[in-house]
């Protein structure tokens, strides 16, 4: 069995995530779905999603129809209470130099994109989305492998450009202020579901939705803050059902 929550998880909120599952697990096997004791953080999430004994993960919206949807459960979307969308979505920052003349995303459409991951929502697929959607695509800038290395490439220059998830900035505010004070946002992309919970293929999503939304109200204080998950949201399945972005290497730079 595996379960892992990887979505927002770093060094500074693990602790937290620990306890957000014991919560969740102590919920599902008082509803008699067997669950490991610990999360699994060794395991390559992408690997996790498709592993047959999956208990509980967390999927972004772009592989998951891309790539999982029919392959796995689909519970509900999790709901950080970002202002500016409705519950259970979330958005992504436009980020550029705090010492770059753009002003609107419209101004960086020649920018390369860096992105954490092609398969990404937030760092891709939501800003191709939002740029389709006024005529043009962003070139391809660098694959960083996570939003907080995108940060760090635009703050010293050596990026021009990033979408970077609303729930991630908030935690890069917390801990990275400095590259945080060193760039400026110029725009959001619109909203879309959510990191969403998931099990594996063919189970009832019911009692895992019940055992999450115990556990977010049981969460501690200091807990409820640090991780700032404020519930699950079961979302219609067509608001999943978003067009794919291009392909990096089908972009011209």
């Amino acid at each position: 069995m595996i379960a892992a929550l990887p979505m927002y998880q770093r060094a500074e909120n693990a602790a937290a995530h620990g306890v957000l599952w014991g919560l969740i697990r102590d919920g599902l096997r008082a509803r008699g779905v067997s669950a490991p004791d610990a999360l699994d953080t060794e395991t390559d999430h992408k690997e996790g999603w498709a592993r047959p004994d999956l208990v509980l993960s967390q999927i972004c919206n772009l592989p998951y129809r891309a790539l999982f949807k029919g392959r796995v459960t689909l519970i509900g979307a999790s709901d950080y209470g970002l202002d500016g969308c409705g519950p259970g979505e979330y958005f992504s920052w436009f980020i550029v130099r705090r010492d770059d003349p753009a002003e609107r995303p419209e101004d960086a459409a020649a920018y390369p994109l860096a992105h954490n991951d092609p398969i990404s929502q937030s760092g891709w697929g939501a800003a191709q989305l939002w740029a389709r959607a006024r005529g043009f695509t962003f070139p391809a800038g660098e694959e960083t492998g996570a939003h907080s290395v995108s940060l760090r490439r635009v703050a010293e220059g050596r990026a021009r450009l990033a979408a970077i998830d609303a729930v991630t900035w908030r935690s890069l505010e917390r801990w990275a202020p400095e590259e945080v004070a060193a760039v400026k946002i110029i725009g959001r992309t619109e909203a879309s579901p959510g990191q969403s919970f998931i099990t594996r293929a063919g189970e009832d999503p019911a009692p895992y939705a019940a055992a999450i939304a115990d556990a977010i109200a049981a969460l501690p204080a200091p807990e409820a803050a640090l991780l700032g998950l404020k519930g699950i949201v079961p979302l219609p399945p067509e608001a999943y059902d978003l067009p794919l972005p291009p392909k990096p290497e089908a972009t011209a730079a």
